[in-house]
């Protein structure tokens, strides 16, 4: 008998073993799985993204896309790695044993069969049961077995029962006043109102009736805006290496305080940020949230590489969602950009879901009250004709002519992109679309804007631009002036035109004012570009009704032209173009000074009646113009602008936007499961998938929205929140110190209205808040013991002392001083000189006017150039979110509070006020404590004061630890 090889019975075995019963996922698989592959790919890490223990995850794949193709297993990545050399990198698992060849055919069979995976073997993630995602009880009564006639102190006395502790006392009068002063508003009381308070026999109605006057108070919403900004990351810069000014920024931050003051319920306040302009009436202001981060403007702009502009666009978007999804939410969304979250159940497509609600979002200025634009441009249109109707009879008189750049708004251009008016400069802008005439619809007399890009006789060109069509100096341009006269002086006129760039004008219109005559085009024609650049060279060329009427090739920036060109009678269209030179478009800043367009023929003799006419069709046409120029122009926001049909999303392998694999839909992610989640399709309009999103988020099932921000007013209004982590609520978070507590509130929210204003008396009127923080209770033996079981005080044993933020602390020493200016809302005040270059410059001066001594609310915040004094007192970085600020303690605070220049200032500010309102020295020391510190002196104090000029005295108290702290 022939004997078996060893190999020959191996191969045979395996043969018998998938004929003698098929692959059993429970007996063969699940084992398997578990011995070899869960310790890289199970509960606990999950290596490339791919985890094995869940089958919907499993059959999901990982980074790299599936790795078990069912019924295919010769194609399937898991057989491939597992079958590898174990020389080589992509053999799996890459430490321990190797699989055997009966567990790996095992596997192969199992695949073939279609990798069958009972749904009672298919395991649960534990991540879905995080109490952060759980609904909200309907009801979430306080406990009652308490002794408690407030719901907040009844959660809070169980947890310490509990643990054998007792709340402090109530804190005195005077702490509590400044407690809800500085709270509520971030401004100290009066000494009179402390006083006041103090003297009120009934202290429990005098504390509410002030909760009252605080809430109603416009300063409620300017010191509670900021918490909110902090979120948002807001700005009046773009930040990055072009940190080039948002002056139009301050209407969202107007917008925040604004809402605030009015108690706008909070859904509908985040309905309006996320999607305002689909309501009705429209809230645009409030789109300056999705707007207020830092912007790339050499990333998205500037930069001629498309890698370059992709990654900043994928950041730009990054920076949206995370927005969204903290502030709302408290969801880290942003983790599961390059793979699937770490910690939290959330994938890598889900991210890139999001990102394809806002694929249409771009961040620009756009108008703040549509309807009211739209009113204004009527009444322009309306007197536009009437002028052009003034402007064509007195044309039949006179036969005056125009200049070209004065069709424009003074200081304005002509987008090249969109045909419509701007009133900034542009820079860099590329892969536009050649040839392709944009009209401009505003001003009759222009037709179209394009970028031209042949063919002959137009020069064919790189299609690239810089800047627009402008009535004033390009962005960049170095000179305004050809052969000794400058175009930009009185009596003159500039029409830019970068190359590439081409107008055409409508004559017919033109005629309107200048007659029926044949025309003379004239001008000056040049560059304003720096000497350096006499080598590069640029093109011009007049067409005539499409036809070559001058051109001049390769002309050199050195060089100049006076343009004399006759236009017939009968020709439609004037089209000037500017071209590169084929030598690109650096330092083509081509301009036509005084380019004019007059009648040939020379206005005939009038007799007296004509002259009459005349003199009344000037004064109408005057009139028209003061009308014109009186009407106002549009209100601007920054906040974005809206392609109505927005590029398809793909997920990036790794978050890189050169590796893209398949596409996505906008929607959002499963994990809360309060309601669908799919916003549309490609097809579904930018503003819908919006709205849906808000509705998604402020769905009142959703059971993050309402424990987010009911922890973030716990969180402002004792230094932490009952989670720690205000926002992240996932895996990676703190968990509640008092969960029932938070759902409380979060349910109490919901049913009153949405009204923060509600959630903050409630809080504020318990006797948790109202508890004593100061020093003198720690020291008593109930309270040392407290310290030592609960030295974080989680349990709220007592009320957490804490330092006035800087921007409070600069409030707080103008209001003392006397200095501070109230006057709210409007463009933010800059206390600093501003320097126009590449990247901005900003030099910080000491203010010393009161339009700089505004509330800290209202300053205008520069992102790479931080404000020395207010960062050195922990003001944060707007780059960042900032949920909880910092609070250190450096020599630097010491420092900057004893000698900067600002509080020197204020210090004998304070001293003549003292001065001024006092009869003798010791009155106006008085006075000097009770506006720093509400309280009068000790006879120590008094003594040791004695022996100080008023404005040492005034500087040391501006320096005092009872001012920096809030009790």
């Amino acid at each position: 008998m022939t004997r078996l090889t060893l190999p020959l019975l191996t191969t045979l075995s395996l043969v018998l073993l998938h004929h003698s019963h098929a692959a059993d996922f429970a007996r063969d698989i699940q084992p398997l799985l578990a011995k070899h592959c869960l310790e890289c790919h199970g509960p606990d890490q999950q290596k490339s993204s791919f985890r094995l223990d869940l089958k919907q995850a499993a059959l999901k794949g990982g980074d790299n896309g599936p790795a078990i193709l069912p019924a295919d297993s010769s194609r399937s990545p898991l057989i491939q790695h597992i079958s590898a050399p174990a020389s080589d990198e992509m053999a799996m698992p890459p430490k321990g044993p190797r699989l055997s060849d009966t567990a790996i055919q095992q596997l192969r069979q199992w695949i073939d069969q279609g990798a069958p995976w009972p749904d009672a073997l298919a395991g649960s993630d534990p991540r879905l049961q995080h109490w952060s995602v759980q609904p909200i009880p309907p009801t979430h009564p306080p406990p009652t077995e308490l002794d408690s006639t407030h719901p907040i102190d009844a959660f809070i006395a169980e947890k310490l029962k509990a643990h054998k502790l007792t709340t402090a006392p109530q804190a005195a009068p005077r702490t509590l006043i400044r407690r809800l002063y500085f709270t509520l508003t971030g401004l100290p009381p009066s000494p009179e109102a402390v006083t006041q308070f103090i003297e009120n026999p009934n202290l429990d109605t005098a504390y509410e009736s002030l909760v009252d006057q605080l809430l109603a108070s416009p300063h409620y919403g300017e010191r509670w805006a900021q918490h909110w900004l902090d979120i948002a990351h807001y700005a009046d810069t773009h930040g990055f290496e072009r940190d080039q000014l948002r002056p139009n920024a301050w209407r969202y931050r107007d917008y925040v305080i604004a809402a605030l003051n009015a108690d706008k319920p909070y859904d509908q306040f985040l309905r309006e940020q996320l999607a305002g302009d689909t309501l009705e009436p429209p809230v645009i202001p409030a789109l300056g949230f999705l707007a207020a981060g830092p912007w790339d403007f050499v990333g998205q702009v500037e930069t001629k590489s498309d890698v370059l502009r992709r990654a900043a666009r994928a950041g730009d978007l990054d920076d949206i969602v995370s927005q969204v999804m903290t502030s709302t939410m408290a969801i880290t969304m942003n983790c599961a950009r390059c793979h699937d979250h770490k910690l939290d159940p959330i994938t890598q497509r889900e991210y890139f879901q999001l990102c394809s609600i806002f694929a249409g979002v771009k961040r620009a200025d756009r108008e703040a009250d549509p309807t009211a634009a739209q009113q204004v441009a009527k009444q322009k249109q309306e007197l536009q004709t009437q002028l052009d109707q003034a402007s064509q009879q007195l044309a039949q008189f006179t036969g005056q002519g125009l200049t070209l750049a004065s069709l424009l708004p003074p200081n304005s251009g002509i987008d090249l992109r969109t045909g419509s008016i701007i009133t900034k400069p542009l820079s860099y802008h590329r892969n536009l679309p050649s040839n392709r005439r944009i009209p401009v619809p505003s001003i009759p007399a222009i037709r179209a804007v394009f970028v031209p890009n042949g063919p002959a006789p137009i020069p064919t060109t790189s299609g690239h631009a810089w800047d627009s069509i402008a009535n004033r100096p390009l962005n960049a341009q170095h000179s305004t002036s050809l052969n000794g006269t400058d175009f930009t002086t009185k009596g003159h006129s500039l029409l830019a035109m970068h190359a590439n760039s081409a107008i055409t004008f409508d004559l017919a219109v033109i005629r309107q004012s200048t007659g029926p005559n044949a025309l003379r085009l004239t001008g000056n024609l040049g560059f304003g570009a720096n000497p350096a650049a006499i080598a590069s060279k640029a093109d011009f060329t007049v067409l005539v009704d499409g036809q070559l009427q001058f051109q001049k090739l390769q002309l050199q920036k050195n060089h100049t032209l006076a343009l004399d060109l006759e236009i017939p009678s009968q020709a439609a269209e004037l089209t000037l173009i500017a071209t590169d030179g084929q030598d690109g478009i650096s330092h083509d800043l081509l301009f036509i000074g005084d380019a004019r367009l007059d009648p040939v023929v020379v206005p005939k003799n009038l007799s007296p009646a004509d002259l009459a006419q005349v003199a009344q069709l000037k004064s109408r046409i005057a009139t028209l113009q003061a009308k014109l120029k009186a009407l106002p122009q549009p209100d601007l926001i920054y906040a974005f602008t809206s392609e109505t049909q927005p590029p398809t999303i793909k997920i990036q392998r790794r978050g890189n936007p050169e590796e893209e694999t398949e596409p996505v839909q906008p929607a959002a992610f499963t994990w809360t499961q309060h309601a669908p989640i799919t916003f549309g399709d490609d097809s579904t309009p930018e503003h819908l998938r919006r709205r849906r999103l808000a509705d998604w988020i402020t769905h009142p099932d959703n059971p993050l929205t309402a424990r987010v921000i009911v922890n973030r007013l716990w969180h402002h209004h004792f230094g932490q929140g009952l989670v720690t982590t205000p926002s992240d609520f996932g895996l990676g978070g703190d968990k509640p110190s008092h969960p029932e507590l938070l759902d409380f509130l979060a349910h109490e929210l919901m049913t009153r209205g949405w009204s923060l204003k509600h959630l903050h008396k409630l809080i504020v009127m318990s006797k948790t808040y109202r508890q004593e923080s100061g020093f003198g209770f720690s020291r008593n033996d109930a309270a040392k013991a407290a310290a030592t079981l609960d030295s974080a005080n989680r349990l709220l044993w007592r009320q957490n002392p804490r330092r006035l933020d800087a921007e409070t602390l600069r409030d707080t020493v103008l209001a003392v001083s006397g200095q501070l200016n109230l006057h709210p809302g409007g463009p933010g005040y800059r206390d600093f000189q501003y320097t126009e270059a590449y990247a901005p410059i900003y030099d910080y001066i000491t203010p010393q006017s009161p339009d700089l001594w505004r509330r800290s609310i209202y300053r205008f915040r520069v992102r790479t150039t931080p404000h020395a004094f207010l960062t050195t007192l922990d003001c944060p970085d707007p780059a960042n979110f900032n949920p909880a600020r910092a609070q250190t303690t450096t020599a630097l605070q010491a420092l900057a509070l004893s000698n900067n220049e600002f509080m020197l200032q204020q210090a004998r500010y304070l001293a003549q006020r003292v001065q001024k309102e006092s009869q003798d020295p010791t009155t106006a020391i008085t006075r000097a404590f009770q506006l720093c510190f509400h309280r009068t002196p000790s006879q120590q104090e008094l003594a040791a004061a004695s022996g100080l000029d008023l404005f040492s005295l005034c500087r040391t108290l501006l320096n005092a630890n009872e001012l920096l702290y809030v009790d």
